[in-house]
């Protein structure tokens, strides 16, 4: 079967597996327990997935740090049979936003063809920019600062008027200082890395565009939900620690090339999430997160690729 045509159980499959992700997280959500939320949510997934009948590899997922029972880089799931598909996913992205009951956190994987995703290797951190259609001139190597003003130009703007998405950690405090210098405003966040790259990749959100350094995995799974939502986006993979360097040299890994959203994602993607805490993916729109009413549980979904406007679903199932 051509993966273009990927039936619609097959994607409701995935989309399950995410709505099964929240469900199971749901016993744990303001425990103060990030592994367990984190533990709940895996085997949940990796269960649903084991349904679906796909030839189905892991490409991104549960990392060596991450302490979990499966999902791990590498895993096959599915029937073995059909379209072969790559995964990027994550069962809980904001594992601690979950934890302590914060809006934000989410889970979420995203399809695409065999072979068509950037393979990491052992690679951590990556360097990411992330805006939507508008943002095609922009150049990952050029100082922040012109791509802020491509970016205006582009959208017949001002820098002034632009919302610059950046992570709060040290070693993004030079891309902060750099937009508050040009002119744009900055939002910090602890955390929600995906969250507010769903938000960036779409026009007329409150997020005009996304930089700085963060995790390599949760950049690929960007990156086929960017391809999905047909926003841009640029990467290049950036060592923090000199293990993680020696082992990205052994592995061939380029740390100086500028990676397009053709390298990253070069193919069809379907985005799949569901919102664990309530997220924000839209201008004005909240996506609740899951919560039981009576003897049911009710999920808020969200999904995008080939064949489907962008969306939001909500399903209710036995407690």
């Amino acid at each position: 079967m051509p993966f273009s045509t990927l039936t619609p159980d097959i994607l409701e499959g995935f989309a399950r597996a995410t709505r099964d992700a929240a469900v199971a997280a749901l016993d744990l959500v303001g425990s103060g327990d990030k592994t367990g939320v984190d533990r709940l949510a895996v085997v949940a997934m990796r269960d649903a997935l084991a349904r679906i009948a796909v030839d189905g590899l892991v490409l991104v997922g549960e990392g060596e740090k991450d302490e979990a029972p499966m999902l791990h880089v590498g895993e096959r799931f599915g029937s073995g049979a059909g379209t072969a598909v790559d995964i990027a996913v994550d069962p809980v992205d904001g594992t601690r936003l979950a934890a302590e009951n914060l809006p934000g956190s989410m889970a979420v994987l995203a399809v695409a063809e065999r072979g068509t995703l950037f393979d990491i290797g052992p690679a951590h951190y990556m360097e990411k920019l992330v805006t939507d259609a508008s943002g095609a001139s922009l150049d990952l190597a050029a100082p922040l600062a012109a791509n802020l003003v491509r970016l205006a130009d582009a959208r017949g703007s001002v820098v002034s008027d632009l919302v610059v998405a950046v992570q709060d950690r040290p070693r993004n405090a030079g891309f902060a200082a750099a937009a508050t210098a040009a002119g744009a405003r900055v939002e910090l966040f602890a955390d929600g890395d995906v969250e507010r790259c769903l938000r960036a990749a779409q026009r007329r959100t409150d997020i005009d565009l996304l930089v700085g350094i963060g995790g390599a995995p949760e950049g690929i799974l960007t990156a086929a939900a960017v391809r999905a939502l047909g926003g841009q986006m640029q990467a290049r993979l950036v060592p923090q620690r000199r293990r993680e360097a020696e082992r990205v040299r052994q592995a061939g890994l380029d740390t100086s090339q500028v990676l397009v959203l053709s390298d990253l994602c070069a193919g069809d993607a379907w985005l799949f999430l569901t919102a664990i805490t309530e997220c924000r993916l839209e201008a004005g729109r909240v996506v609740p997160g899951v919560r039981v009413d009576g003897t049911t549980v009710v999920t808020s979904s969200w999904s995008a690729g080939p064949g489907i406007t962008v969306r939001g679903t909500s399903a209710r199932s036995a407690r």
